[in-house]
């Protein structure tokens, strides 16, 4: 009973990391309306962010990880001005941002990987948050107590500012029909560049956090998260932060179970075989009302 209540906790620590991913994507998909590939880049330029504050200025880690999220965060607004806006204003339709989001995505990963190579690398350890804690006769890493403080935080505060506050009500207006809420004095632009600057700082953040939780900071760690971010997505109901919060913890309790009591290497078939039976059984997600229409 130990061990699986050991497990228990590293799962929901793993999908903690896949839900705050998720939560960014979700708000690019529901919001801007972009399946955007290029997503799980920006979680990779987020850790790659904070290594290279750590290991060139010298930064304490919180330090480093906050720049790593802010430097994600610009670098989803550059990427929504210079590849997505020029499509919006031409109404370029639904696949054309799928296209030029493929074609963003390959040349961040290739920046990423001229600038710290094949090899993986990882935080110093000296930088990094000190040994493990041990909570009722459980191990909890800090990293992992991290990415559960975090994940709770990032949740409520998104939720809250999407439905609380008049942002939240002009994201809503310009996601449902941005010709209209312009008419109604609502500034498209910058409800669209302020989603994308939260969205990818979100990733960022859950790209730290990876590879804090794994010791590794590699220019294809974004890759990983990406597929596991999108089921969450898809399971738990498109355009529900929380229902992709959830999906996404439920998804890194899955894996670490299967991996434990039945084998690591069908990991991953288990994991998606029971989120296809979830699809099958509830094909908008366990808690979304509507569908992806446009892009």
């Amino acid at each position: 009973m130990e061990l699986f209540a050991q497990q228990l906790v590293n799962g929901v620590a793993l999908g903690s990391v896949y839900a705050l991913f998720a939560v960014g994507f979700s708000l690019i998909l529901a919001r801007m309306g972009i399946l955007n590939v290029a997503h799980g880049t920006f979680a990779t330029w987020g850790a790659l962010a904070a290594y290279w504050l750590i290991t060139e200025l010298g930064a304490a880690f919180w330090i480093a990880a906050l720049g790593g999220v802010l430097f994600g965060g610009l670098l989803g607004v550059a990427v929504d001005a210079l590849v997505f806006d020029p499509l919006r204003k031409r109404s370029a339709g639904t696949f054309a941002p799928i296209i030029a989001s493929i074609g963003a995505w390959i040349v961040l990963l290739a920046v990423a990987e001229a600038y710290i190579g094949s090899t993986a690398k990882s935080y110093p350890a000296e930088s990094v948050p000190g040994g493990p804690l041990r909570i009722a006769g459980l191990v909890v890493l800090p990293a992992h107590l991290i990415s559960i403080v975090t994940l709770v935080i990032v949740v409520t505060a998104v939720h809250l500012l999407l439905t609380r506050t008049r942002f939240g009500a002009a994201a809503r207006a310009v996601s449902a029909d941005p010709r209209s809420a312009a008419i109604v004095g609502v500034n498209a632009r910058w409800i669209l560049s302020a989603v994308a600057f939260i969205a990818a700082g979100v990733a960022a953040a859950a790209g730290i956090l990876a590879a804090l939780s794994d010791n590794n900071v590699a220019f294809n760690l974004g890759e990983g998260l990406l597929l596991k971010g999108f089921a969450a997505v898809v399971v738990g109901g498109y355009g529900d932060i929380r229902g992709a919060a959830l999906c996404g913890v439920a998804i890194g309790i899955i894996e670490v179970i299967a991996s434990q009591y039945i084998s690591s290497g069908f990991r991953d078939a288990i994991t998606f075989g029971v989120l296809l039976l979830i699809l099958v059984a509830r094909p908008k997600g366990l808690f979304g009302e509507r569908q992806l229409v446009r892009a």
